[in-house]
């Protein structure tokens, strides 16, 4: 990590390494292609895949609960930027899945973005309606979106256990505990300065990308 990294994350009571949220990042990306290829090729269930991508989901939102504590965080500019490249894969998702409703992940995360703006400028209107109506929109809804708001709370107050609650939640939306194997994930990699390049579309690209091989291979089967 060099002194721009390290006077940035000083500025943070409590953050992850840049290298260590890029590692996670790509960790989650494995995990959820597995998850997803599972669901589309495989009928829906691969025994130890399908129960390691529901780790997927929280190594995300707390990834991204840390990038929007940085004190460089573009709030609308990440809002927008999750809005567009939602809106991009979103007909994927769908010819994918062949479900219109949960939206996709990009989009429980613009909205988790929003909730968070919402309560940085203390908008109680846009409060309720990124965290009470949006969210029934969205994968993993409130849990979701819950987990990112209480992960930013905590990564500014160094409250580590705040998003423990959010955490639960999603283990009660999945069905199983898995999801808790996100903290020792990052208790374990996330606070050691791993040199992992960091390339600024390539989770976009990616994540449109792999619903598009997806989608294909369903239209293909017929699904």
């Amino acid at each position: 990590m060099d002194q721009q990294d390290a006077a940035k994350q000083a500025a943070v009571p409590y953050t992850l390494s840049s290298g260590g949220r890029e590692l996670l990042k790509w960790i989650a990306l494995l995990l959820m292609t597995g998850d997803h290829v599972a669901k589309v090729v495989f009928g829906g269930y691969v025994p130890v895949v399908s129960e390691l991508g529901r780790v997927a989901f929280p190594l995300f939102a707390l990834v991204m609960a840390c990038n929007l504590a940085q004190p460089c965080a573009d709030l609308g500019k990440s809002i927008r930027r999750l809005l567009l490249w939602g809106a991009i894969a979103q007909p994927l998702h769908l010819l994918a899945f062949g479900q219109p409703l949960p939206l996709n992940i990009l989009l429980t995360f613009a909205v988790a973005a929003l909730a968070v703006l919402a309560l940085a400028q203390g908008r109680a209107w846009l409060i309720l309606l990124a965290g009470g109506v949006l969210p029934m929109l969205v994968d993993y809804q409130w849990a979701g979106v819950a987990l990112v708001v209480l992960g930013w709370i905590a990564f500014r107050n160094r409250l580590w256990w705040l998003p423990l609650p959010a955490l639960a939640a999603l283990c009660w939306t999945n069905g199983n505990g898995w999801a808790l194997l996100a903290v020792p994930l990052l208790w374990a990699l996330a606070r050691v300065p791993w040199r992992v390049p960091r390339w600024r579309w390539s989770f976009y690209l990616y994540y449109v990308g792999h619903l598009a091989v997806l989608a294909g291979y369903a239209m293909v089967v017929g699904r």
